[in-house]
């Protein structure tokens, strides 16, 4: 069963679902992907897809793995960021979260990870760009960083009008901070400074993009992206101009913007 939202809004050109919990807003945003890429492969044959690695994707990824109506068998699988430097294989690393989480529960037709090895970075990003460009994306579902980031396009060097679909990027401390409150490192210094990521255009060209954000440590993430003004120190908030989006929000996230939800009534919808 699809959960309800307890709100259902607009921001500009974005909507959004506020749902009682991580658990159905996961299970939502899973039942609305499994659509669309079960529509792509009836009219295509094919679908192709880029994912998020990230604690804040976990229910998407459990309930996206459990549904038993998508053709995994026809969804090509990208996915959107990985540091420079780790080894293949590393527990940190975002195919290796992918494999934990999804890929070793689905068999899709291909996996395509984005590696980042120490040598000629601009190559490795020229080849995924062109293997973007040979699987144009059906879906991408991602998340917002603490920052405010998309994939690791941080404030410092997100660019709305990117000309490349992949580039090494610095990271930003509180991005790196993020990494070691979720556990994958054990302190700062063993997160890596760099990364290759997937440009801001090149996530918005996916033909829909779901972003999933619970959590009560993104909701001032969330406030600047829908609040504040549309600008790349907060690079999320460049979803208010894409009709072709959908946010996805638990009440703990989308508290600081919709401070009524705390006080309706149990099971009592709202629409602002």
């Amino acid at each position: 069963m699809n959960p309800r939202a307890i709100l259902e809004t607009a921001v500009e050109n974005l909507p959004l679902g506020v749902y009682e919990t991580n658990e159905e807003m996961g299970a939502a945003a899973a039942s609305e992907a499994a659509a669309i890429i079960t529509a792509a492969v009836e009219a295509r044959g094919q679908a192709a897809v880029i994912v998020a690695a990230g604690n804040s994707q976990l229910t998407f990824l459990t309930a996206l793995r459990e549904l038993p109506e998508i053709p995994w068998e026809r969804v090509t699988v990208f996915h959107m960021d990985e540091y420079v430097g780790l080894p293949p294989g590393h527990p940190a690393g975002f195919p290796a979260f992918l494999e934990r989480h999804l890929l070793r529960y689905v068999t899709p037709a291909v996996f395509h990870p984005l590696q980042a090895p120490a040598g000629d970075l601009e190559a490795a990003g020229r080849d995924y760009a062109a293997l973007l460009g040979a699987h144009p994306a059906d879906l991408c579902a991602l998340g917002i960083g603490e920052n405010g980031h998309l994939a690791f396009n941080d404030p410092p060097f997100a660019d709305f009008s990117d000309p490349e679909w992949v580039k090494v990027v610095e990271l930003d401390e509180v991005s790196r901070r993020q990494q070691v409150g979720e556990g994958h490192f054990a302190d700062l210094d063993e997160v890596p400074t760099r990364a290759l990521t997937l440009t801001i255009p090149a996530l918005l060209a996916a033909r829909r993009i779901l972003c999933i954000v619970p959590e009560a440590r993104k909701a001032a993430a969330v406030e600047r992206a829908l609040t504040g003004p549309v600008t790349e120190e907060c690079p999320a908030s460049i979803l208010r101009r894409q009709a072709h989006a959908r946010l996805y929000l638990d009440a703990d996230s989308a508290g600081t913007v919709y401070p009524g939800l705390r006080d309706r009534s149990p099971g009592e919808e709202q629409r602002w």
